[in-house]
């Protein structure tokens, strides 16, 4: 009789999920985004992260977006803070305005210059020049749990993978409490990054980052961003689907189900998803792997305030 690879994490090896979104920048993203979290929300997630632009682009609309979690919601906000673009004084405001909204975990990184990821980076003269001198400084501030950032298959900008390792090393050694991985999709690669940086004595966790193709010439865009390589095997599975939306979102499920199923059956334990604020294929996706809601939906009360806001947010501004 055929079995489960995976028994339910109720019952089997305990499986922790986070999720990363993105602020909105207009009404209807915002529903979008909301919509996403009311989905997810019961699913009870370790935490939930919330995105910087280029050049700390969404910086106020991030905050927003963070503090609103914190009041409306009981998840666990982990909020993005970047180095470029700002002086210390102005980023230690981010920090300080953070931590009074109730934010206590922060993902810490050097961000992408304003001209995006393949441009060059050039510190601001009076900011933070590096991620590990932003994580010393949020370690300082006492009550952060920080998170950085980590590339499987190196950086783009980075010239090869040792000098990847020597940058998380100083994260770790200024007091980083995990690594998030950028996405892949071979997760032997994963692993072998995981060799890598035990032989340099980096011992925190190193969470695998997972994205759901929701759409695949626009993921493979993204790979190539971010240096991500995107397998021969994985442009054929979705070959010929540019326009036929159902096959594509069950061949994505199926992509994804693979992925992560490996991942635990070789002992991960703990998972970030890039949801590009959308719910449905990470649910599945959870589900597949024993997670289940912890309340069958956010409580009426919840639900009529997103209601209200949606509706709020459509209306045109007045004077």
């Amino acid at each position: 009789m055929l079995q489960s690879p995976l028994r339910p994490s109720r019952s089997g090896p305990q499986v922790r999920v986070s999720f990363e979104f993105f602020p909105p920048k207009t009404a209807e993203m915002e529903q979008t985004l909301w919509e996403a979290i009311a989905r997810l929300a019961p699913l009870a997630p370790h935490f939930v992260s919330v995105t910087y632009g280029a050049g700390g682009s969404t910086r106020e609309r991030t905050h927003a977006t963070v503090a609103r979690i914190v009041e409306e919601t009981e998840l666990k906000p982990a909020a993005h803070l970047t180095c470029v673009g700002a002086s210390r004084a102005e980023i230690d405001d981010v920090i300080h305005d953070y931590r009074a909204a109730g934010v206590r975990h922060v993902v810490a990184l050097r961000g992408d210059p304003p001209g995006g990821a393949g441009a060059a980076y050039e510190p601001h003269p009076q900011g933070y020049q590096s991620t590990d001198a932003l994580v010393a400084k949020l370690k300082a501030v006492g009550d952060f749990q920080v998170s950085v950032a980590a590339y499987p298959e190196k950086h783009p900008q980075s010239p090869n993978l040792l000098h990847d390792i020597e940058i998380l090393k100083r994260k770790v050694d200024a007091g980083a409490d995990r690594a998030i991985t950028q996405f892949f999709f071979d997760n032997n690669v994963y692993f072998r990054f995981l060799d890598v940086a035990a032989a340099a004595g980096i011992n925190i966790p190193i969470v695998p980052g997972v994205v759901p193709v929701q759409n695949f010439k626009q993921t493979a865009g993204f790979a190539k961003r971010a240096g991500a390589s995107v397998p021969a095997w994985l442009a054929d599975r979705f070959d010929g689907l540019d326009d036929d939306p159902v096959t594509r979102r069950l061949v994505a499920a199926a992509v994804c189900a693979e992925q992560v199923v490996d991942l635990i059956d070789r002992g991960v334990r703990d998972l970030h998803f890039y949801t590009m604020n959308r719910a449905d294929l990470v649910f599945a996706i959870c589900h597949l792997i024993g997670i289940r809601p912890q309340r069958a939906a956010p409580d009426e009360q919840w639900a009529t305030a997103l209601q209200g806001e949606t509706a709020r947010a459509a209306r045109p501004a007045t004077r």
